[in-house]
């Protein structure tokens, strides 16, 4: 069965619990827009939120043949996969003089907001960056890594004079990149520094829209195609951006296609992907703790419904 958050709200009763969801959706496109397959069930007494699904690695072929000749055998090409949701989210805690005094601030919704929006990010970081070995679930780095949809850049994009003279080109590369992809791409995900070249390159050649989506939200397009900022998380140390510009000025560009056959997300059955645990103001106890909960994680179903442009020069 798949869900999307805006059909998760609908399924709850408390106005909290979907103003939380509609706080996520706000806060990400991506999870804005994710399909997720919300049939794990850990089942009595289980610790893990696995999922097992087969990946298409290459498709079937067709073939002609003559008369009185066979056909040469060809079959597409699965492999058995196992990814896991994770239980990502925090908690904050308020004292009761604070919210009783905020007046029109409302405390309490100011740190659950914060809250998802770091929630938000955190899931952003892991869809581009995660790990299964580190105790998370394969991001999209390592999901394309050796893969024929990771694709290197031979353009350099690092100043002004260079986007003038070189914004034909990337195009041409910008158009082989989306081709791979089975099926049409549903988001490009980058940086902002990349969002900003892509931006001047897609005016240039008249690629550029911006539109206003019913949360108000700027959503950007590149051919029709939604830009999206993948935005920053801390790594412990500092703030650093989910797509990384690396130390020779290089990032990268995602492109995937949404949907239960490409790339989707997974969650637990029913509509319990969001979760918040809002405090009661009027029990006994001074400061009041509360919660806000995401538990997902992102599953690649056919390795051609994402790519990657890398190493694509745009300096530091």
């Amino acid at each position: 069965m798949a869900i999307t958050l805006q059909e998760a709200k609908i399924g709850m009763v408390d106005k909290v619990d979907q103003q939380i969801v509609d706080m996520f959706r706000r806060s990400s496109l991506l999870l804005d827009n994710m399909v997720f397959d919300n049939c794990i069930a850990p089942g009595t007494g289980g610790s893990t939120l696995a999922y097992g699904y087969i990946q298409l690695k290459s498709p079937a072929t067709a073939a002609v043949r003559t008369v009185n000749s066979e056909y040469t055998p060809g079959e597409a090409k699965k492999e058995k996969k196992t990814t896991n949701a994770i239980i990502m989210g925090g908690s904050f805690q308020v004292d009761r003089v604070l919210q009783n005094t905020a007046g029109a601030a409302d405390e309490v919704a100011f740190q659950a907001e914060q809250k998802i929006k770091a929630t938000a990010n955190y899931f952003h970081n892991l869809t581009i960056n995660g790990d299964a070995e580190n105790g998370t679930f394969d991001g999209l780095k390592k999901l394309l890594a050796g893969s024929a949809n990771e694709i290197v850049s031979q353009v350099s994009l690092t100043t002004s004079q260079e986007l003038d003279e070189n914004y034909n080109a990337f195009l041409d590369e910008m158009d082989g990149f989306i081709s791979t992809l089975d099926g049409n791409a549903s988001m490009l995900l980058m940086n902002r520094a990349m969002l900003v070249k892509l931006r001047s390159i897609a005016r240039r050649a008249g690629y550029y829209e911006r539109t206003k989506d019913d949360f108000g939200r700027m959503v950007e397009t590149y051919a029709g195609i939604p830009m999206v900022d993948m935005g920053k998380y801390f790594d412990g140390e500092k703030t650093v951006d989910v797509v990384e510009t690396d130390e020779a000025g290089k990032t990268a560009i995602y492109a995937v296609s949404l949907g239960l056959d490409g790339f989707h997300g997974i969650s637990p059955t029913g509509d319990g992907v969001i979760s918040s645990y809002m405090p009661d103001m009027t029990a006994p106890g001074a400061v009041k703790t509360g919660e806000v909960e995401l538990v997902a994680g992102v599953a690649l179903k056919n390795t051609l419904k994402a790519a990657v442009l890398k190493d694509i020069a745009i300096g530091g």
